[in-house]
């Protein structure tokens, strides 16, 4: 694999209100357009104002999707701050400090450090509202910058995309009709830039009172013929557990947005975690037939948006995409055409009921016709299984000769990805986690060191491989993190040696 010539860290801090983010997205883009593969992660606490934020920007003349732990840059638009996120100064960082000037004072301290010409930066300000007090700002920052480590110019052509509003993307490109929401971080995004585009797609954006009437009035929705779609978080949707059995009773197409965040109860709000597989996979009264999607990257949520929609129309079933807050807020550079895998409205006026019923949607309590409705579900998922075998239920990469294998789902993609680069390894992503593969397995039992990554303390996608094959993952070869924060791929790579060894 070719060895990256360029990777730097940059870490941007400030208090809210001070405009970090905007910083990191504004240097991001420049530095997408300057050709160069870019990662940016947002790190905050639950506060308006005030508080501590920061955004770290990777970037690499190769593809990059994940942090590391060592900063290059540091930016601090508050000199007080102090850096709570494990990051740490290499030796001779370079450390740009002065609270008494605009944010963008510093994009224009960064854009002259690597080389790149105010122009470009210029182009991305226009973004903004206050136009003309970024560009002095910017444009002071640029000319009292001395230190210059310039990046060649690369002709890369990526596009830089957070995992929400890719998503939203593919929502719409799968032909959503309607979404329902009540605000959770960090799913609350989604509505925000679903409702940008409301005119112009001939979509509607509706909040309701609580998380309950939100399920209930998608169900509605979807019984009518409409392609209907809820988002939350895990809180949100403990609510919705009562009207996801009607679905699977009734048989109304519902996808459904689960952006993760810690747990139990309000956990950490505004970190990340992927702590709700088991709550997707068991939620909800009695047996029927569901479909869970884990992205793992921006090109993943706009696809798997739209296997959510096929799934759910093509079967009338409820169907979650599994995101994060690490996923969902994250901005990564991608440079492919994700593939939109269209679906047609299959739903038809008629009686639908929360009661056990006949193919007439009659309330029936007669033996035979109950155990007819069964089987008629139970066949479903056969044919589910069946139409989950076309699609790539999972995906190998790394050393695919390797029989080092390490196992990981969901955000954890780019930590992964990158720190096995110099490693002995191959990695399985996976992707469809219900129904599960029968092909997994096979995959499984080539290997002979196992490894799993999880932001979790309990392995939840262990008991699942445990209980779809009977293959146990020792404890010792779990790497599960659960501080609420994201993998760092320099500090994973080093562990996933010490487990392989």
């Amino acid at each position: 694999m070719k060895k990256r010539d360029i990777l730097l860290n940059i870490l941007i801090e400030g208090k809210a209100g001070q405009g970090p983010n905007a910083v990191a997205r504004v240097v991001g883009k420049m530095l997408v357009q300057h050709g160069y593969s870019v990662f940016v992660s947002r790190h905050y606490g639950s506060f308006v104002r005030g508080g501590y934020n920061c955004n770290v920007i990777t970037l690499s003349d190769s593809p990059i999707m994940s942090n590391e732990s060592q900063i290059d840059i540091l930016v601090t638009l508050d000199g007080n701050l102090k850096r709570t996120y494990n990051f740490q100064l290499k030796k001779g960082a370079i450390k740009l400090k002065n609270n008494r000037e605009g944010n963008m004072f510093f994009a224009g301290n960064i854009a002259k450090i690597l080389g790149i010409e105010l122009k470009i930066l210029e182009e991305f300000l226009k973004e903004f509202s206050n136009f003309e007090t970024n560009l002095k700002d910017a444009k002071n920052g640029y000319n009292k910058e001395k230190t210059k480590i310039p990046l060649k110019k690369l002709s890369n052509k990526v596009e830089l995309i957070d995992g929400t509003h890719a998503f939203s993307i593919g929502a719409i490109n799968s032909g959503l009709d309607i979404y329902f929401f009540y605000p959770m971080t960090p799913a609350t995004s989604l509505a925000n830039y679903l409702a940008d585009k409301q005119k112009e797609k001939n979509i509607f954006i509706f909040e309701l009172e609580n998380e309950i009437a939100v399920m209930n009035a998608a169900l509605g929705s979807a019984i009518t013929g409409a392609k209907s779609m809820i988002g939350t978080s895990g809180g949100g949707f403990d609510l919705m557990s009562e009207a996801l059995s009607l679905a699977g009773m009734a048989e109304i197409p519902i996808v459904i947005y689960l952006a993760q965040r810690p747990g139990p109860s309000t956990g950490i709000p505004t970190y990340t975690s992927q702590g709700d597989l088991d709550m997707v996979r068991y939620t909800g009264h009695g047996e029927f037939q569901r479909a869970i999607f884990a992205a793992g990257d921006s090109a993943e949520c706009q696809e798997l948006a739209s296997w959510a929609f096929y799934f759910s129309q093509k079967f009338k079933i409820p169907c979650f995409v599994l995101t994060d807050k690490h996923l969902a807020e994250s901005l990564y550079s991608i440079n492919k055409v994700p593939k939109i895998i269209k679906s047609k409205k299959s739903t038809s006026l008629k009686r639908y009921n929360s009661y056990e019923h006949g193919a007439d949607g009659e309330v029936s309590e007669v033996a035979k016709v109950i155990n007819k409705s069964v089987e008629r579900r139970l066949k479903k998922q056969k044919e589910i299984e069946k139409e989950i075998g076309k699609f790539e239920s999972f995906k190998i990469y790394g050393n695919k000769n390797s029989k080092n294998l390490v196992l990981f789902w969901g955000s954890t993609k780019g930590a992964v990805l990158d720190s096995i680069k110099n490693i002995d390894a191959k990695a399985m992503q996976f992707i469809i986690l219900e129904p599960f593969s029968n092909k997994i397995k096979a995959e499984l039992e080539k290997a002979k060191n196992i490894v799993i990554v999880e932001n979790n303390s309990t392995s939840q996608l262990s008991k699942l491989i445990a209980e779809k094959t009977g293959i146990f993952i020792n404890v010792k070869n779990k790497i599960l993190r659960y501080d609420g924060k994201p993998f760092l791929s320099d500090e994973l790579s080093k562990e996933i040696k010490r487990r392989l060894k």
